[in-house]
């Protein structure tokens, strides 16, 4: 079996060799042209984001057609394929997918709708992957994931709401009600519909931070762990949120990692948060 996901996914490029994963691109349009996001860095993608100011630029999804010549790739290796994409709630690469799997004769794709994304998606593309190296059956794989989005939560907060009010994805009155009460949004991924939700709101980063904490201390207790921080350009942030994490949860496995510059052009570079998940799940599939 061969596993496909996005970009959004935010996988090191060592887990996509390793685990030999496909990885559909999202694309990001600058004025000069348009450039896949996997191959841009993100500090490379930042300093040319905040060149920009204050325009932004436009993402979109791969077409059909990149995930048609993806899957008649592999179908030529006579694979069985599972493409695990970002939440159909947030983008419509899910969408792209299905409709390029409709058009593979050759080949049995099986697209899921991930409900999430960034450390979430990620999760989920290494536990299908691990759970194919194992020899699951597809359907066992399916219920795996479905066990995962349950289980895992992704949430973060943002230094500003600029970058979302410029690229559409809230209104600027609002983005400036947010900056004038200085406001910090407090932000998961909702798993019934896969869209955003907002935990809370608070005037200071600090704050923030302190949310996301107790809001995953609260769900996930003393169960052991495993937790992905992420942020777009935050470090010094981000290991102010990995001490505390490590303070407050049972963290088997703690790591810092880095959005898709897909993403960051609707954060901006003051992103901050963490996927968690219990490394319960992985008990029988070799992670």
């Amino acid at each position: 079996m061969k596993i496909v996901t996005d970009s959004a996914a935010d996988l090191p490029l060592s887990e996509v060799e390793s685990n030999q994963i496909a990885v559909a691109p999202l694309l990001i349009s600058f004025p000069e042209g348009e450039v896949r996001s996997v191959d841009i860095s993100a500090d490379e993608f930042y300093n040319r984001l905040e060149a920009m100011s204050p325009r932004i630029p436009t993402t979109s999804q791969p077409s059909p057609g990149t995930f048609l010549d993806i899957y008649e790739k592999l179908a030529h290796a006579g694979e069985e394929i599972l493409s695990i994409q970002i939440s159909s709630g947030l983008s419509g690469t899910f969408q792209a997918a299905r409709l390029a799997a409709s058009q593979l004769s050759t080949a049995s794709v099986t697209v899921f709708d991930s409900l999430t994304l960034s450390g979430g998606l990620r999760f989920q593309v290494l536990a299908a992957a691990a759970a194919a190296r194992a020899g699951w059956a597809m359907d066992k794989i399916l219920n795996l994931l479905r066990y995962v989005q349950e289980q895992c939560e992704v949430v973060y907060t943002l230094d500003t709401l600029d970058y979302l009010a410029r690229g559409g994805r809230i209104g600027r009155v609002q983005a400036l009600a947010g900056a004038l009460l200085h406001l910090k949004p407090v932000i998961d991924v909702n798993k019934g519909d896969g869209k955003y939700s907002t935990v809370g709101k608070a005037r200071t980063l600090q704050r923030a931070q302190a949310a996301i904490v107790d809001h995953l201390a609260q769900m996930y207790g003393q169960t052991p762990v495993w937790v992905t921080v992420m942020h777009g350009r935050f470090a010094e942030q981000a290991d102010v949120l990995t001490a505390a994490l490590r303070e407050r949860l049972c963290c088997s496995k703690l790591e810092v990692l880095r959005i898709s510059p897909a993403l960051g052009v609707h954060t901006g570079p003051g992103i901050v948060g963490a996927a968690v998940m219990p490394m319960a799940l992985w008990d029988g599939i070799g992670l």
